[in-house]
Order: structure tokens, then C-alpha cells, then sequence
């Protein structure tokens, strides 16, 4: 019993995969965090770029 136990310990077939699971979780973490501290920044940027543009297209410059 005591030698599944420290097998099963010394396994390293998941250790890969949890590395990359951990990795992905800060990349979104990340991602969110700029989200939420630049989301109205670029939302009224794409505003302004928006108006510009249906001006060019109504002629209004």
C-alpha cells in the first residue's frame, strides 16, 4: 500500500498539463483585469472612430 502511495507521488503524467491549465488561467486573468481597466477608454475611442467615419459617409467633415 505504502508503495502505491509514494508511486502515485512520484507520478509526473499530469504535471505537464497542470503547468498549461495554470498558464491559461493568468493569461484570462490578465486578459479580464485589462478589460475591466481600460474597457471605457476603448469603448469611447470606437465611439469617436464610429462618428468620424458615418460623417466621412454623410459628407459632413
Amino acid at each position: 500500500m505504502m508503495s502505491k502511495v509514494m508511486k502515485f507521488f512520484k507520478e509526473e503524467d499530469g504535471q505537464g498539463m497542470t503547468e498549461y491549465g495554470l498558464i491559461l488561467g493568468l493569461i484570462a486573468l490578465a486578459a479580464v483585469a485589462a478589460m475591466f481597466t481600460m474597457g471605457d477608454t476603448i469603448k469611447q475611442q470606437l465611439g469617436e472612430i464610429t462618428t468620424r467615419i458615418s460623417s466621412g459617409f454623410n459628407g459632413n467633415q
